[in-house]
């Protein structure tokens, strides 16, 4: 299960990189992750919860951006797997499965890169624009990024 939740933040990384790590950090402060002991410790300070929220928040504004680049260029794509990756290893730090998690989640990453960006394309398409469609992906990344670090506990 634990690699199932490794996966599934690298999800969340791929639609948003910096909700990932904003809601692994949300979770390790509120407890629902025990990083307690771990290298991951450092993710349930105040500070990692202030700055990956900082970064979350500037994240969901450029998105909405026209100038913003493509996830699948080669600086967003590689920042997604790398965010995602981070996350997966901190929720397999819970268990001393730091590795397996770090892989899981940065293969959900590339899952959540290409299957996001085809999904969002088509969202925007049916609705007609792109900005209902970004909300949506912005919402199901909060969402499953709380849920998955909630799952963990």
């Amino acid at each position: 299960m634990l690699y199932i939740l490794a996966l599934l933040i690298g999800v969340v990384a791929g639609l948003r990189a910096m909700t990932a790590p904003a809601a692994v950090a949300w979770g390790a402060w509120l407890g629902w992750l025990p990083v307690t002991g771990t290298w991951a410790a450092f993710m349930g300070h105040w500070v990692a919860v202030g700055i990956f929220t900082a970064l979350a928040i500037v994240e969901l504004v450029a998105d909405q951006l026209p100038s913003t680049p493509s996830r699948k260029v080669p600086q967003q794509f590689g920042a997604r797997i790398v965010s995602g990756a981070f996350t997966g290893a901190v929720i397999g730090a819970t268990a001393g499965a730091t590795i397996g998690g770090l892989i899981a989640g940065a293969i959900g990453a590339v899952i959540g890169t290409l299957g996001g960006a085809e999904l969002r394309k088509r969202l925007a398409i049916t609705l007609g624009k792109d900005l209902p469609a970004a909300l949506i992906e912005d919402a199901v990344a909060i969402t499953g990024g709380l849920l998955v670090v909630a799952a963990v506990a």
